[in-house]
């Protein structure tokens, strides 16, 4: 069985998320926020205890965790700039 690549993992997770933007925006907005909060979390934790102590976990872990952070941001931006910066559940 071959693994997820973090490239493959960072496009699935784009295509998702924009889906999930252009259905409903304010779902996505608080999909985001948290999902990128809580990657953003893993990501400075295994940083920092890796730097302490390093381990034998993958390079590839750390990768997935960038570019989750990234893609929420990426989605985000991408349909604000296509729907001129607006959210529809604040009008």
């Amino acid at each position: 069985m071959e693994r997820i690549r973090p490239l493959e993992w960072f496009l699935a997770e784009m295509i998702v998320l924009i889906v999930v933007w252009f259905l409903n925006d304010y779902i996505a907005t608080y999909l985001s926020l948290v999902f990128g909060a809580i990657c953003l979390a893993i990501l400075v934790i295994a940083l920092i205890s890796e730097w302490i102590e390093p381990s034998k976990v993958p390079r590839s872990f750390f990768m997935t965790m960038a570019l989750s952070v990234l893609a929420t941001i990426l989605a985000s931006g991408i349909y604000l700039v296509i729907n001129k910066g607006q959210l529809t559940w604040l009008q």
